[in-house]
């Protein structure tokens, strides 16, 4: 059954999305705060955490960067705040989606079975194969990336972008594609998006590997192993 973890730091908003998830057959833990969000998660295998940002002592940003450090887990943002900025940064620290209160139950679950769609539910169907292509190892089943040996963990979102670019190498990807293939048609976000988690996914390869992923002015983005 999969496992959510629901950070917030007011117990009524925990206690609602608990309700939603469980009547939607999910498997809940809850957390009242950043520390001890990071404490469930060092202690339980968790599929999914949706994480408020406005909370005190340690906010869902610092946390989310704190988990983004050992793990790719999937991670929703929920607040009130509907800044752009907001999303911007949440999105380039390593969010995969982000929800702004209020929210109904029905898009609530929505965005998390698309996102655990994304993650590999299905991964016993696909046949373990591992790309290589040069310093980068990409592990399709396991979901893993490796530079030179290390481990660079990546969101969802990266993982699928590197993956989209290593199975294509040399394919140019216009903006809009890479919004239709890996956000989805129905992404309200723009082009920005892409730019954003293109810069974040060059920074966690490296200088050396980071260099693979081309810019083509006018265009989009490449994937070209050059040395």
């Amino acid at each position: 059954m999969t496992t959510i973890l629901i950070v917030d730091d007011e117990q009524d908003m925990r206690n609602l999305i608990n309700v939603m998830l469980r009547q939607s057959g999910f498997q809940t833990l809850q957390a009242n705060s950043g520390y001890e969000a990071l404490k469930v998660v060092t202690e339980h295998p968790i599929d999914l955490i949706i994480l408020d940002i406005m909370m005190p002592h340690i906010n869902g940003f610092e946390v989310c960067t704190e988990i983004r450090r050992t793990s790719n887990v999937p991670i929703i943002f929920l607040t009130a705040r509907d800044a752009n900025e907001d999303k911007v940064k949440g999105l380039t620290i390593g969010a995969d989606d982000y929800v702004v209160k209020p929210f109904t139950a029905n898009e609530l679950v929505a965005r998390i079975q698309a996102i655990l769609r994304r993650s590999g539910s299905d991964v016993i169907e696909v046949k373990n194969k591992l790309l290589v292509k040069d310093l980068v190892e990409l592990d399709e089943v396991s979901r893993k990336v490796c530079v030179s040996g290390k481990l660079v963990p990546l969101t969802l979102k990266e993982f699928e972008l590197l993956h989209l670019f290593m199975n294509n190498e040399n394919v140019v990807y216009t903006r809009e594609q890479l919004l239709e293939t890996i956000w989805g048609l129905h992404y309200g976000g723009g082009t920005r998006t892409v730019d954003t988690h293109i810069k974040t996914l060059r920074l966690k390869l490296g200088p050396e590997a980071g260099q693979f992923i081309h810019t083509v002015w006018g265009l989009g983005y490449r994937f070209e192993v050059v040395k």
